[in-house]
C-alpha cells in the first residue's frame, strides 16, 4: 500500500461517512414533513421557509442545553453508552459498496490503472461484519440502563435485551436464502450476482426473507412499531431518560445512522445495490459509472427510508409480549422454513417465478393458522364457545 492508496481511502472515508453526518438534519425534516402529511398537518412550518430550519436550529438548542447528570451514576458507563449507540453503526457503512469497482485510466497521472471500488472496505466476509458489528450497539441501550440509577432507564435496557434474543436469529435466517443464491459473504459480490436488470434481484427470489428482514430492520433500529425501550407510555423514556444535550443527541444520530445503514443493507442484499433496474449497456467513462452508481442506490435508499417513516406514524407500538410472540413463533419459523424452500429449490434448479410464488403461499398459509390459532386463544381467553 502506498500513499495514493492512503489517500484514497481517506477520500473515500470522506465521501461517504461525512454526508451521512451532514444529511441527518433533512432526514429529521424529512420524517416531520412526511409525518404532517399523513396526520393532516403541516408539520415544521415556523423556523425558515417551509420550516427547513427547524432541525438546525434544534440542533443548536440541543448543543448549548445543561448537561445534567443524576447522582450515583455508573460515570465509565455512563458516557460509554452513547458512544456504542453510535459507533458501530458508522462502522457497520464503511464495507456496504454504494457503486461499483471502477478502473482509473492509464493516462491520469499517479492513480492511472488503478481499480477502486466504491466502497471504503471490500470485505469477503462483509455481511457477516455487518451482523457481528451491528449486535455491538444492543450494549449501547443497556449499559446506559445500567448505569443510569434509574428504574426506568433499567426497564429500558432489559426491554432491548429481551428483543434482541427475540428478533437476532429471525434477521439472521431471512437473508440465508440471499446467500444460498450468492454463494458469497462479500456484498459486492451479493450486488454483482443480481445484474441483468430488475427481475434479477433478489427481492423476486425471495419475498418470504425479504418481509423477514424489514420486519427485523425495523426491531434492529428500535423504530415503531419495535420501539420497546423507549415506550413513552409505560417508562417514561426508557434508557435514555436521565440523558441530556449532546450525550442523549448522540442516542437520537444513532437510531437515524441505523435507518441508513440497514436501508443500505436492504439495497444491498435484495434490490439490486447500485444496479439500474433497467440495463442500459456498459458505461464506457469510469466517472460516468461511480455516478451512476451512487445515483441508482441513493434513490432505493430513499424509498427504504420513506418506508421506515411511514410505518412508524401509522403503526401501533407493540406490547412486549407480543413482541417476543412475534419473534420466537413466527419470525424465527417463518425465516427457517424459508430456508428449507429455498435449499430444495436450488437443488431443483426451480425459476424465479417459482420461488416468488411459493414464498407468497407460504405467507398466505403460516398467516392463515396463525390467525385461527390467535382467534381460539381470544376465544378461550374471554371464555367464548370456539368455532
Amino acid at each position: 500500500m502506498d500513499i495514493f492508496d492512503i489517500i484514497i481511502i481517506l477520500l473515500k472515508i470522506g465521501i461517504f461517512l461525512i454526508p451521512v453526518l451532514m444529511i441527518m438534519p433533512f432526514l429529521v425534516l424529512m420524517e416531520r414533513k412526511l409525518a404532517g402529511y399523513i396526520q393532516v398537518r403541516p408539520g415544521p412550518n415556523r423556523v425558515g421557509p417551509w420550516g427547513i430550519l427547524q432541525t438546525l436550529v434544534d440542533g443548536l438548542k440541543i448543543f448549548i442545553k445543561e448537561d445534567f447528570e443524576p447522582k450515583m451514576v455508573d460515570r465509565p458507563l455512563f458516557f460509554l453508552a452513547p458512544i456504542l449507540a453510535i459507533v458501530p453503526t458508522l462502522i457497520c457503512l464503511s464495507v456496504i459498496p454504494f457503486g461499483p469497482t471502477i478502473t482509473i485510466p492509464p493516462e491520469i497521472k499517479y492513480i492511472g490503472g488503478r481499480k477502486i471500488p466504491l466502497s471504503i472496505a471490500d470485505l469477503s466476509v462483509g455481511l457477516i461484519f455487518v451482523f457481528a458489528v451491528a449486535s455491538i450497539g444492543v450494549y449501547g441501550i443497556v449499559l446506559a440502563g445500567w448505569s443510569s440509577n434509574s428504574k426506568y432507564s433499567l426497564f429500558g435496557g432489559i426491554r432491548s435485551s429481551a428483543q434482541m434474543i427475540s428478533y437476532e436469529i429471525g434477521f439472521a435466517l431471512s437473508v440465508v436464502g440471499v446467500l444460498l443464491f450468492a454463494e458469497s459473504f462479500n456484498l459486492r459480490e451479493i450486488v454483482e450476482k443480481q445484474q441483468g436488470g430488475l427481475w434479477n434481484w433478489y427481492v423476486w427470489k425471495q419475498p418470504l426473507g425479504f418481509i423477514l428482514f424489514i420486519t427485523a430492520i425495523f426491531a434492529e433500529t428500535n423504530r415503531l412499531p419495535f420501539d420497546l425501550p423507549e415506550g413513552e407510555a409505560e417508562i417514561t423514556g426508557g434508557y435514555h431518560t436521565e440523558y441530556s444535550s449532546m450525550k442523549f443527541a448522540m442516542f437520537f444520530m444513532g437510531e437515524y445512522i441505523a435507518m441508513i445503514v440497514m436501508s443500505a443493507l436492504g439495497v444491498t442484499l435484495f434490490i439490486g445495490g447500485w444496479q439500474a433496474p433497467v440495463e442500459i449497456g456498459v458505461m464506457k467513462i469510469w466517472w460516468l459509472q461511480a455516478i451512476s452508481g451512487i445515483f441508482w442506490f441513493s434513490v432505493k435508499m430513499f424509498f427504504f427510508i420513506s418506508f421506515f417513516i411511514f410505518i412508524r406514524w401509522t403503526w401501533p407500538r407493540l406490547r412486549f409480549d407480543q413482541l417476543l410472540n412475534f419473534g420466537w413463533k413466527m419470525m424465527f419459523l417463518l425465516g427457517l422454513a424459508n430456508v428449507i424452500l429455498t435449499a430444495c429449490l436450488i437443488l431443483l434448479k426451480a425459476p424465479t417465478i417459482v420461488f416468488f410464488i411459493d414464498g407468497l403461499l407460504l405467507i398466505i398459509i403460516v398467516d392463515y393458522f396463525y390467525s385461527k390459532w390467535r382467534k381460539r386463544k381470544i376465544a378461550k381467553y374471554l371464555k367464548l364457545p370456539t368455532m
